[in-house]
């Protein structure tokens, strides 16, 4: 499993959603925010992961 994190600018562009959007993933426990405060950061592995659900889903 990858340990690389990816920014929230990145996790947008990957799930093609908005920040604030990507936010609400995290407060809903959709995504884990690994940063700490204000400082976002997701694990690369799970962002795919939910990528690969979100297709699925259509």
């Amino acid at each position: 499993m990858s340990d690389k994190q990816l920014t929230l600018e990145q996790v947008c562009e990957i799930l093609n959603k908005t920040p604030t959007t990507i936010k609400r993933y995290a407060r809903e426990n959709l995504l884990t925010n690994v940063g700490e405060d204000d400082n976002y950061l997701f694990n690369e592995a799970e962002v795919m992961r939910y990528l690969e659900f979100s297709k699925r889903l259509g």
